[in-house]
């Protein structure tokens, strides 16, 4: 490792140890690690070439537009409806609160694109009426922070765009219908935990919703259900590209939120706009950095140098792959997970391909891995807001989390020895 790869490390350590933002780590970093191979002038040139370059693409349209439609079905009225409608399908069921909260929370992720919103709106009905049935409120909490990373591998999602661009090559299309299984089998683990944990403490199940009502729930929320239909089987018919679906989830989150559940007043319109436009700066811009630092590493050769460390450490793929997964968990329990994918793309995805790992397989790989992360001690972000929700410290909500930590870890290992769950469906549609 070369002498502007140290420097990189160092300065970029050194930041985050700081505080500083990580968008401004990145780029600092990258600049101080160019400096000393190109001169002053050339360096920062290329800096700025390559962060506009980063960002100068259609596909990154439709970053900042899902993040528009997220908002306002978030706001749009759909948190309530989908937990209604849960508790009418599975309530009855033995931990009937608990299933409701993991069903309802992924959903809700799916549908917004954000596992930090999905934790706050659903947690802020769940949590209080799993408290009322007799659920320990820190458990109850925990749940919600864990169902709410099952979400962002459910299109739309913006780290699986985050992920097309870091690799380069990868269809967002493919990554999207990719994301299915892995992010149904990660909800299902955690219904399970959900369920023998309700079942142990002998908590009652809702009484069972007469079949009219549970047609006017279903009715109340399939509108918003519409909108994974709606991208989803547009992008895979052809009919529309993954950008423009974007366009269309904006249309459409914006005519359910306005006209259909009128709980959008043309008032917060402006206030929803500045709130995307802030959003979205932020993870353009770390997109940005990321690009300049990715070129910075392939000028340093940093990626083939790892792909050789990593194969000269074992013959063996599996072992490889268990030392990337651990790597991996670390980097999610400090870094969130955009940055982190920008990151570590550009390193392990040669390593993985050299053993024979489709771009496609890692994706969803390194996003499960990283959504474990951001349910973690000590930085974890939705952690954070499960906390909040509780009205608890970090401890207190660790614990009931270690089993969920638990089959989280069960079904990443399933995922990343098993190609077939991540790829059978992308294979099935002829997207790869």
């Amino acid at each position: 490792m070369g002498i502007s790869a140290l420097v990189l490390l160092g300065v970029f350590t050194l930041l985050l140890l700081l505080n500083a933002p990580i968008a401004i780590g990145i780029a600092a970093a990258t600049l101080a690690a160019m400096l000393f191979t190109m001169g002053f002038d050339v360096a920062v040139t290329t800096v700025a070439q390559r962060m506009v370059s980063g960002i100068n693409s259609f596909t990154m349209v439709a970053i900042p537009l899902f993040i528009l439609s997220g908002i306002l079905m978030g706001r749009g009225g759909i948190a309530h409806r989908l937990i209604e409608l849960a508790k009418a399908l599975i309530g009855t069921l033995p931990g009937g609160l608990a299933l409701v909260n993991v069903l309802s929370t992924t959903l809700f992720g799916a549908i917004s694109g954000s596992a930090v919103a999905s934790a706050s709106a659903m947690g802020g009905f769940m949590v209080p009426a799993m408290e009322k049935e007799g659920y320990d409120r820190n458990f109850s909490a925990a749940l919600t922070a864990a169902s709410s990373t099952a979400g962002l591998l459910i299109p739309p999602s913006n780290v699986l765009i985050i992920y097309s661009l870091a690799s380069g090559n990868v269809s967002i299309a493919a990554l999207f219908i990719a994301g299915y299984v892995p992010g149904i089998l990660l909800a299902l683990s955690l219904m399970a935990i959900g369920a023998f944990y309700a079942i142990r403490h002998g908590y009652p199940v809702s009484a069972p919703t007469p079949a009219r009502e549970t047609l006017r729930r279903l009715l109340d929320a399939l509108p918003s259900l519409l909108l994974i239909v709606i991208v989803i089987g547009g992008i895979v018919s052809g009919i529309f590209t993954a950008t423009e679906a974007s366009g269309i989830a904006v249309l459409y989150a914006l005519f359910l939120s306005t006209v259909v559940y009128r709980e959008v007043r043309p008032a917060e319109l402006p206030g929803i706009l500045l709130k995307t436009a802030e959003t979205s700066a932020i993870v353009l811009f770390l997109v940005a950095a990321s690009s300049a630092m990715s070129w910075m590493l392939s000028y340093e050769n940093i990626p083939q140098q790892m792909s050789s460390f990593f194969i000269g450490l074992s013959d063996n793929p599996l072992v490889i792959l268990m030392i990337i997964t651990l790597i991996l968990l670390l980097v999610g329990a400090f870094i969130d997970i955009t940055p982190a994918i920008l990151i570590f793309t550009p390193i392990f995805l040669p390593v993985v391909t050299a053993m024979g790992m489709s771009p496609l397989h890692f994706g969803i790989v390194i996003v499960l891995n990283l959504c474990i992360g951001i349910c973690t001690p000590p930085v974890g972000s939705v952690l954070f807001v499960g906390c909040s929700i509780a009205r608890s410290n970090m401890a207190a909500l660790v614990r009931p989390l270690l089993p969920m930590y638990v089959a989280m870890f069960v079904i990443l290992l399933l995922i990343t020895y098993v190609p077939a769950l991540s790829e059978w469906l992308p294979r099935t549609f002829g997207l790869i």
